[in-house]
């Protein structure tokens, strides 16, 4: 038993991780400056905004024509501190499209009326609700006088009394 042979078992050399740890950080490195270069345009990058947007000339006027819609006063409910909503507004109609808005005004009139009435009083008190509450609307008007026929809906007056 004393001549008892050792276990002759080899013991490999531990790798290095060093290759894997240079190779992670070349890869942030070069992940970031390739997000930096293309988000500040180096590469990648079309031509200006700048250079796209023709300026109008103060010569030409929009092909535009405003109709005014009758003002709208909605009764709110009576638990609310205000009771009356009173609403005007015009809407921005293609120039050729303006006699065909106002054929419709009448169910423009109806489907913004009805609008206001089904919204609720903490929908009109939060300070954003004015925007959300004119895209709403300018969507309903779109729907009733078609395609391409109103641009946009202009608030000129929402009170709450």
């Amino acid at each position: 038993m004393a001549d008892a042979e050792p276990d002759e078992t080899e013991i490999e050399p531990k790798s290095s991780k060093m290759p894997l740890i240079l190779g992670l950080v070349f890869l942030l490195v070069g992940g970031g400056g390739g997000f930096y270069a293309t988000w500040s345009g180096l590469i990648l990058a079309g031509e200006s905004v700048e250079a796209e947007v023709e300026e109008p000339k103060m010569d030409e006027a929009p092909a535009v024509a405003f109709v005014p819609i009758e003002p709208i006063t909605v009764s709110l409910p009576p638990n609310s501190a205000q009771k009356h909503l009173k609403f005007r507004a015009e809407l921005e109609v293609a120039y050729g499209y303006t006699s065909e808005v106002e054929k419709v005004l009448p169910r423009v009139i109806d489907v913004l009326n009805s609008y206001l009435r089904a919204i609720e009083v903490s929908d009109i008190e939060n300070p954003s609700a004015l925007t959300r509450l004119r895209s709403q609307m300018l969507r309903r008007v779109q729907v009733v006088t078609g395609p391409g026929r109103v641009n946009d809906l202009l608030i000129m007056e929402f009170v709450l009394n």
